[in-house]
């Protein structure tokens, strides 16, 4: 059985040789700190099982320390409280509300920040220690502080980092309102997503200093997001290659819902075709139009449902070719949806890579190629 640094080891190399370690310090960060340290047990999904449950997976089991070193993400708690060691027989239902996430994509945004030593750096979303290790290795101690929000979630990180071998400031608290002390930052790192750029924020990083963000909603679409700091509360930006999503910061979460009825509505043909959102660019797009609404469905046949207006959309293939939308309610979903997709479209349907964002006092727009472009504005 391979040991941890031989598990290590052949983890960074893989990463990079796929080009995710292009930097000789992350990659010796990688090499270095023991990621079973931070996640300790963990949840396998049950495949095929509806709704999703999870089985424990725990260290002595055979599986247990290969699955850390493999690059995925890895629950390490559910519905706000369960975790590996609570579940005593069989399995468990719930939804991920802690996880320790895939290598890859940790070491790429600690990579796409830019953060050197040297320079202060906000972490928002300690987790379960794993990133905020790396970042310590990498920048020292003294450069780095991080903010999580579950005491539960905190307190065992912090174990963790000190276990192994950091001392970065750590803090227990709301992430979304900065550090409590205010400090200047010269770069801050969410490792959780947000409909909407915090304004603390925007005052605690210096103009001139980057924040590196997934942008998410109730839709589960997701961008991950660089921007520099213009100014107090102000800050421009573009979003970047690839696909990243990140559990959505709690204060930001959807409200609970009760079970979904479909109702009757006003049916009339739609102009797009529903299953262009159901890809990754164009379920980002819908949710910029209708901020307030969970999507659900597939295909043609799609579902859009804000819970706190009551309002529906659905959609379906037409009889005779097409497609129809029914709605309900005081929010016309799909009328909100269609044009920004048809906006999305008549720019040539690009990825994410094209759009940017506008952060000032009073707004925060995003939009498809210049500041100018068409955009929407986020629900601050």
């Amino acid at each position: 059985m391979n040991t941890s640094a031989q598990l290590r080891a052949a983890l960074a190399a893989s990463l990079t040789r796929d080009g995710t370690l292009t930097d000789p310090h992350w990659r010796g960060a990688a090499e270095t700190v023991p990621r079973e340290l931070f996640t300790g047990n963990y949840f396998e999904q049950v495949p095929g099982s509806v709704p999703t449950r999870y089985r424990p997976v725990r260290q002595g089991d055979s599986e247990w320390l290969q699955g850390i070193y493999t690059d995925r993400t890895l629950i390490t708690q559910l519905d706000g409280n369960i975790r590996p060691n609570d579940v005593t027989d069989g399995t468990v239902a719930g939804s991920p509300s802690s996880s320790s996430t895939l290598p890859s994509l940790v070491l790429r945004m600690w990579r796409q920040l830019d953060a050197r030593p040297g320079q202060q750096v906000l972490e928002i979303g300690t987790g379960t220690g794993y990133s905020t290790a790396l970042g310590a290795h990498r920048l020292g101690d003294d450069n780095l502080t991080s903010i999580e929000y579950d005491p539960v979630v905190g307190d065992a990180a912090a174990a963790a980092v000190k276990a192994a071998g950091y001392a970065p400031r750590l803090i227990i608290g709301d992430g979304l309102r900065g550090d409590p002390e205010g400090q200047p930052y010269d770069r801050l790192i969410a490792t959780c997503s947000v409909r909407y750029i915090p304004i603390p924020w925007l005052h605690q990083v210096a103009p001139g200093g980057k924040i590196l963000v997934t942008l998410s909603g109730w839709g589960y679409a997701s961008g991950l997001a660089l921007l520099t700091v213009t100014g107090p509360g102000a800050a421009t930006g573009r979003f970047l290659p690839g696909y990243t999503s990140f559990m959505m910061a709690r204060p930001h979460d959807r409200p609970p819902r009760p079970t979904l009825v479909l109702l009757p509505g006003e049916e009339r043909p739609s102009r797009i075709d529903p299953a262009a959102i159901g890809t990754w660019t164009g379920s980002w797009v819908a949710q910029l139009a209708a901020p307030s609404a969970e999507r659900m469905g597939a295909g043609a046949e799609q579902i859009l449902w804000d819970v706190s207006s009551g309002s529906q959309a659905r959609t379906a293939p037409g009889p005779d070719g097409g497609w129809t939308v029914v709605q309900r309610g005081p929010v016309r979903l799909w009328d909100h949806v269609e044009p920004a997709v048809r906006s999305w479209q008549a720019a040539g349907e690009p990825h994410q890579e094209a759009f940017g964002i506008t952060v000032s006092a009073s707004r925060q727009r995003v939009w498809i190629g210049t500041e100018d472009g068409p955009g929407w504005d986020l629900p601050i």
